[in-house]
């Protein structure tokens, strides 16, 4: 599988230690840039580079992207059709989620995973002013490691959101 990176100047630092991360994970990795830290970058071409490059293989590769907040990110790289891409920031405090068999989690990783398994989220945009780097590396980790559902109606709802593409 294919990583696709990308980065605005306030994620560069962070982006270049995911990278060897995940190289010595031994994923294949690909820098969509910035690559050099500039504090007057503009981030959109970044990660629309990423988008479009998951965009061409969504089966065999995804993408992860880095910025203060991570909103504009996503945004970015939600224009990309094919795109899913999530947004993920770690809640200062323990959230309960209830999912649809009444079983509840505080675990703020629960949303990551359920970005994966319900939407197949194919992008991940990482809002790193809200992260501590051993956060950010357990939610790549368990973000890559998660596979989407099979179950009908998560298949059948994204099948949905690509035809809203048309």
């Amino acid at each position: 599988m294919t990583i696709y990176l990308a980065a605005d100047h306030t994620g560069f630092e962070i982006k270049e230690k995911v990278k060897k991360f995940l190289q010595d994970k031994a994923y294949q990795v690909e820098d969509c840039g910035a690559y050099a830290l500039e504090k007057d970058d503009d981030y959109p071409q970044f990660m629309h580079t990423a988008a479009e490059k998951v965009a061409l293989d969504p089966q065999n590769s995804r993408g992860i992207i880095f910025g203060g907040s991570g909103q504009g990110e996503a945004m970015v790289a939600n224009k990309v059709k094919g795109i899913r891409c999530a947004l993920f920031y770690a809640p200062a405090a323990p959230v309960q989620a209830i999912n649809v068999e009444g079983n509840t989690s505080e675990d703020p990783f629960t949303m990551l995973v359920l970005t994966r398994q319900h939407n197949n989220a194919n992008m991940l945009s990482l809002g790193v002013r809200f992260l501590s780097e051993e956060d950010i590396l357990r939610a790549i980790i368990l973000w890559l490691e998660t596979p989407a559902s099979q179950n009908e109606r998560h298949v059948r709802r994204i099948k949905q959101m690509g035809e809203l593409e048309k």
